[in-house]
């Protein structure tokens, strides 16, 4: 793709516009709203800092939860203006809205080096609708656009894909550029060996990636919830264990691909086993053709963490997406953290280790080991669709 970023701009005394994600959790019992990780924030501001020691003046816009086209207060980005003013060191002003004549007269009086954020952009429902008008009255605010948005680059809206089309240059910010490079090369030039650990509740929302990834991958480790589906189709018992019974077919249709792929495909050779899903619960090892009918299992078994720890170790590029039980108990958080630790290991061996956002991102926060890994993507949903070969909307929207 030509694809140019932010550094290729003349951008002295321009009004540069950029989208950033800065959908950030929030404490909702709070008054009003803290934010409880500013991680995305901290990400776009190489691309900020840049764009203000050129000389422009910078407007800045995003969405925050999902309003669905409402005015609602509790999703306003009245926290991050804050946050914002406190890391720039300057006033960063929240307009009143992302358009309209009150913006308009906002971004006429702006001088270079001025920042604005506009307010939440899904508090209309244009934005997810991609609305020409909407994406034009965007537009029109701005001379340069620049998408540093990686977590909402998977989605055509107006902020990301409309609005390329009433502006004269576009371009990616350092962010995007970052995560599309981490991950493309992953998937298309790894070093090898290349290790794929793929978890998380559900086989659905990821067949594609492992369907691709057998033909990428040296090695796939499979973990979570999703595990439980395989297992049935194998003919297992999973007692009370999560199953996605309209995806039997597929794992199964998925383990025959494995056969005859280059790719090894490992399933957990045993399993945690609790009666109830409690921090306190009674809970027990077994292998994996031995799961009591009235139990359910919330996390791999020791022999299967350390099998795959033993292949991330040993890797020279390592993808982790989901988890591999339910990390957010402590109870059941032994088997995310041992991949974890692994991948740490790996990580200091010089391999090049990138955690798919989402649950896997939130695993090796709570763990403490995010700033170990080589790279910490900061969409989920985005980067699956990179690993399984995609070609984002908001990305290719840049493409001259």
């Amino acid at each position: 793709m030509a694809i140019v970023t932010v550094e290729n701009f003349d951008l002295k005394g321009k009004r540069v516009i950029v989208r950033c994600d800065f959908n950030v959790p929030l404490d909702p019992s709070s008054s009003p709203r803290v934010i409880t990780d500013e991680k995305r924030i901290i990400a776009s501001l190489p691309t900020i800092r840049y764009i203000l020691d050129q000389g422009a003046k910078l407007i800045l816009m995003s969405h925050l939860g999902r309003p669905k086209g409402n005015r609602l207060a509790e999703f306003s980005l009245a926290p991050v203006a804050q946050s914002l003013s406190r890391h720039l060191g300057i006033a960063v002003k929240l307009a009143p809205d992302c358009i309209g004549t009150m913006v308009e007269t906002m971004v006429n009086d702006m001088h270079d080096g001025d920042v604005i954020l506009l307010e939440n952009l899904r508090f209309h429902k244009e934005e997810t609708d991609n609305d020409a008008s909407f994406a034009k009255q965007l537009a029109h605010l701005a001379d340069v656009y620049v998408n540093d948005a990686f977590g909402s680059a998977h989605r055509a809206h107006a902020s990301t894909e409309g609005i390329t089309h009433f502006i004269g240059e576009v371009g990616a910010g350092f962010l995007l550029k970052k995560e599309i490079n981490y991950l493309r090369n992953a998937v298309t030039e790894p070093k090898r060996p290349f290790v794929a650990i793929i978890g998380g509740v559900k086989i659905s929302g990821k067949i594609e990636v492992i369907t691709t990834l057998l033909n990428k991958a040296d090695t796939i480790l499979v973990g979570g919830g999703m595990t439980y589906t395989f297992f049935k189709a194998m003919g297992l018992e999973i007692g009370k264990s999560i199953l996605e019974e309209d995806c039997v077919e597929i794992a199964r249709d998925i383990m025959k691909k494995a056969e005859v792929s280059p790719c090894e495909f490992l399933l957990p050779v045993d399993c945690m086993v609790a009666y109830r899903f409690e921090n306190n619960a009674q809970t027990r090892y077994v292998e994996r053709d031995a799961m009591p009918s009235d139990w359910k299992s919330p996390d791999i078994g020791p022999k299967t963490a350390e099998l795959y720890a033993s292949k991330i170790r040993a890797a020279k590029t390592v993808v982790w997406n989901g988890p591999m039980g339910v990390f957010e108990m402590d109870a059941f958080a032994g088997g995310t953290r041992a991949v974890a630790e692994a991948m740490v290991e790996a990580s200091a061996n010089g391999a090049v280790t990138i955690i798919g956002g989402g649950d896997s991102a939130a695993a090796i926060a709570k763990f403490g080991l995010g700033d170990k890994m080589s790279h910490v993507s900061t969409g989920g949903g985005a980067s699956l669709e990179l690993l399984e070969g995609k070609v984002l909307p908001g990305v290719a929207a840049l493409d001259r």
